[in-house]
């Protein structure tokens, strides 16, 4: 038999600590069940155990505090958020029918140790997992451990046997206990004999093999003089920590680790749980359905398949249009399902032909409607490519569900729905094209399809009062829901892409790329792999001798950090660093744009409304928001966006939105009446700062005071600002003193909201936007100082967020009611650009500035610079 002990405690600890901070949506932490859950479920892939035990320590003081009451004297307690998983962690192992072993006055290690003596007596084999060294000791030769922990945000393991220990330490593994003896253990307040490190300890362990052996020969001429004086001084400590060290192995253990019961899930509550927890991914990966825990609905859901375009016309007339309706969609689309009063209708391409299926569509989407969906952005875009313009989308549960939880990574249907309904929709593969023919399976799709629809069509209403309840109900309604159609027309237009200039740039790259390669390899007085971070290393700091700056396992460390500090040092440095800009010019934006251009030879981006926290949008497939623009190289890549034939470009951005709405937000007058008089504010802020009139200020004032500017927005700390500076901590530290002396209102603004935060658990921007910030809970200072970062950014950020998004939307709005042909088509940061036909640039180019500079008022003006031209590049 195998059997696998896992030491609760370490496992739950190192995930608390390895998992960011989550939790579900009644404020109950989660990330500690969520790290173990997942090491756990790993282990049991891996390992295959016959069975497993997980042992817990308990409150209680033990048999070691009772004869020592400063052992772990000096370890913290607990944290609250780890504490209150604990208990929960225990119900998960119950209900996955996981033994659990426990015992007031005893450390886990003990019932590990204990456990660990039966089977190795049985002749058994038993895995001890944990990330704790101490159970090394038990390293035996039917005993294992699995030493886990986390490196570089990356789970690791490592497994002792009897020959891997005395590979590392150079002794049996049960000698740990005398090298813990002798070097003590700062972690359990082991105190060992004073003035004896790990290094003396281990020497004296080598030559005399234990801790009795190195007493009974203290005279040995081998002793140092010195180290005999502390070991003759300490030897009670030894003796006394020794003991300490040892883990029990006759533990009087409250289960038979021999005999030990069959491994049953209760399902039901384990399904209840995982859903409690919002683990949608564990409830699939345990293949849990809920069936059984389900209570018995009061309502059960009626499908009706359509049998054609007639009878799905029918059924769609047969629907009030006074009540939402809603519609789930699947496919290219191929497939779909539209529900209401209790009845969920789904319907066939493959069975209402071309015609029928698109008049049903068209019909669906003519605004006569009230329609539910999930996500209908994507669909919005699928719609127009099929020459529809899709209407009447009344509530999306996606962006409902994002706003009430930005911090999520994922708002996928099923997530949503388990989250709001309590419920594990069934699964199905909706990406299989085979699923819609004919022969596909229909006695899975329909009611695949029919459960998703029903289940929207439910969470309109909760979620619409979770969002009345948060004060978001006019940012859903009057921003985030009209946005979302907005970004569906504009993913559809797209932008021009000029491909035979954009090769051209590719070409013109790959010869200054070879020039490149060429120095480098005469600098280097050899060929090499230029992208091996190893050959790279080797060639810098071995053949040329570079100071070597920092060296990792893998090698001497190339990063482009470590490349910058040693500027000046060697030719060789200059050319690689303009090599990896270069390349990473060609790869990533040559070629990846060439790839992106669609059939019309336009770049259709994928705006994304639903993934920051702060409510920025972000856009992928490609990535427009990251187009370079510090260099003069990189801003070359603009002139590649084009406007069509007998069009221009109209592009507007605000200057410095972010710094106005915290001289709004934080009420600072000198701030204020910097942006009212028109100041250049970087240079305003140096001339108070310094002391100077606004005539001395130089550029490297300006320029030290400009990173200060935008880097309070984000809590910026003396040591980033040191680094952005190139000064010391303690002169970036007075440096931001002076600064907030200088802007009180931004002291006091910062102050006042990170308690507010703390005491609230929550920031919000000036349009309702809300994002919970779990982090500022936590006992550990990183994560805690990360939460007041957050704090104080997202007010700042998430309002200049929501607001490019009312001047988007108003100024769509004002194009289509002046019957403009000039459209939005991108949005990146705080910028908007504008397609139009030539003639009309006169007017829209005032238009857009008006409309942005008038979207929200504030105690400063809103400042926005328009210009058109026949590029993106020509237009800046």
């Amino acid at each position: 038999m195998k059997l696998m002990v896992i030491d609760g405690n370490s496992i739950l600890n190192r995930a608390y600590y390895g998992v960011r901070a989550l939790n579900t949506a009644d404020g109950l932490f989660t990330n500690a069940i969520f790290g173990f859950l997942s090491t756990f479920l790993k282990l049991r892939e891996e390992e295959a155990p016959d069975r497993t035990i997980v042992c817990f320590d308990r409150k209680e003081k033990t048999f070691r505090h009772e004869r020592f009451d400063t052992y772990k004297a000096t370890r913290k307690g607990m944290p609250e958020e780890l504490a209150m998983q604990l208990p929960v962690m225990k119900e998960v192992l119950d209900a996955m029918g996981v033994c659990r072993c426990e015992l007031a006055g005893f450390e886990a290690d003990d019932l590990i140790g204990t456990i660990s003596r039966i089977t190795e007596e049985h002749g058994d084999d038993c895995l001890i997992v944990t990330g704790d060294r101490d159970s090394l000791q038990r390293v035996a030769d039917h005993t294992t451990v699995k030493l886990v922990s986390s490196r570089m945000g990356q789970d690791t393991s490592r497994k002792f046997t009897p020959e891997v220990f005395r590979e590392e330490y150079g002794f049996d593994p049960i000698h740990l206990i005398d090298l813990k003896s002798l070097m003590g253990d700062s972690s359990d307040n082991i105190s060992g004999v004073p003035g004896i490190g790990e290094k003396g300890a281990k020497e004296l362990l080598a030559r005399f093999g234990s801790l009795d052996a190195i007493y009974e020969q203290i005279d040995d001429p081998a002793i140092k003089k010195g180290t005999r004086a502390k070991l003759i001084a300490g030897e009670q400590a030894a003796r006394d920590s020794y003991w300490l060290a040892t883990i029990v192995r006759d533990a009087p253990l409250p289960i038979d680790p021999l005999h030990l019961p069959d491994e049953f899930a209760d399902e039901d509550t384990l399904y209840r749980l995982l859903l409690r927890l919002e683990f949608k991914n564990f409830i699939t990966r345990l293949g849990l359905s809920g069936e059984a825990a389900a209570p018995a609905p009061e309502r059960t859901l009626k499908t009706v398949p359509v049998s054609g375009a007639e009878d799905a016309f029918a059924r769609l007339r047969a629907v009030s249009k006074e009540e939402k309706l809603a519609l789930f969609l699947a496919g290219a689309p191929d497939a779909l399902a539209f529900a209401a009063d209790g009845t969920a209708y789904t319907a066939l391409a493959a069975d209402l032909g071309e015609e029928g299926w698109r008049e049903l569509l068209r019909r669906l989407f003519s605004g006569e409607y009230q329609l539910v969906m999930h996500d209908a952005k994507e669909w919005c875009v699928r719609l127009m490519e099929m020459g529809l313009t899709p209407r009447g989308i009344a509530f999306d549960t996606c962006i409902a569900a994002y706003l009430l939880a930005p911090n999520d990574n994922s708002f996928d249907l099923e997530r949503v729905a388990l989250a709001q309904l309590g419920e594990a929709l069934p699964a199905f593969d909706f990406g299989a094209s085979e699923s819609y023919s004919p022969l596909g399976d229909r006695g899975a799709l329909l009611p695949a399809l029919a459960t998703r629809a029903d289940a929207i069509g439910r969470m309109a209403a909760p979620l619409t009062e979770k969002l009345e309840e948060r004060g978001m109900r006019d940012l859903y309604f009057t921003i985030e829901l009209p946005l979302m159609s907005l970004l569906a027309e504009m993913q559809h237009i797209g932008c021009l892409a000029d491909t035979a200039q954009l090769a051209a740039f590719g070409e013109m790259l790959d010869g200054r790329i070879a020039e490149l390669v060429d120095a480098i390899y005469a600098d280097a007085g050899q060929e090499f792999n230029i992208q091996s971070p190893k050959q790279l290393g080797e060639i810098l700091f071995e053949k040329l001798g570079l100071p070597v700056r920092k060296k990792t396992k893998s090698g001497y460390s190339t990063s482009a950090e470590i490349l910058e500090s040693l500027a000046g040092f060697h030719p060789i440095i200059e050319h690689v660093l303009e090599y990896r800009k270069l390349t990473k010019l060609k790869s990533t934006y040559v070629e990846g744009l060439l790839k992106v251009v669609a059939p019309d030879g336009r770049i259709h981006s994928h705006f994304q409304q639903t993934v920051t926290a702060t409510g920025r949008l972000s856009s992928v497939d490609p990535n427009l928001q990251n187009i370079p623009v510090r260099t003069e190289l990189g801003r070359e890549l603009r002139r590649m966006f084009v406007a069509g034939e007998g069009n221009v470009l109209i592009d507007a951005d605000y200057s410095q939105i972010e710094l106005r709405v915290l001289a709004h937000m934080a009420d600072d007058a000198a701030m204020i009446e910097a942006f009212r008089v028109g100041q250049d504010i970087h240079a305003a802020t140096a001339a108070r700062v310094y002391g100077v009139p606004v005539e001395d200020v130089t550029p490297q004032m300006r320029s030290s005071c400009k990173a200060v500017n935008f880097g309070i927005v984000y809590g910026i700390s003396d040591f980033s600002l040191a680094g952005d500076l190139g000064i010391s901590r303690k002169e970036a530290g007075e440096f931001i003193r002076n600064y907030l002396a200088t802007y009180p209102g931004v002291a006091r603004y910062m102050d006042e909201i990170k308690a507010s935060a703390h005491e609230t658990g929550y920031v919000t921007t000036m349009f309702g936007r809300r994002r919970d910030i779990p982090e500022l809970a936590s006992s550990n200072f990183n994560l805690r100082s990360f939460g007041e970062r957050a704090a104080m950014n997202t007010p700042i950020q998430g309002t200049a967020a929501d607001i490019i998004k009312i001047a988007m939307l108003r100024v769509d709005q004002r194009l289509k009611r002046e019957g403009l042909r000039a459209r939005l088509i991108l949005q990146v940061h705080d910028e908007l650009i504008l397609e139009a036909p030539a003639e009309e640039a006169e007017t829209v180019v005032p238009l857009l500035r008006e409309e942005m500079e008038r979207a929200v008022t504030l105690n400063v003006p809103l400042v926005a610079e328009a210009k058109s031209g026949k590029s993106w590049y020509e237009t800046k």
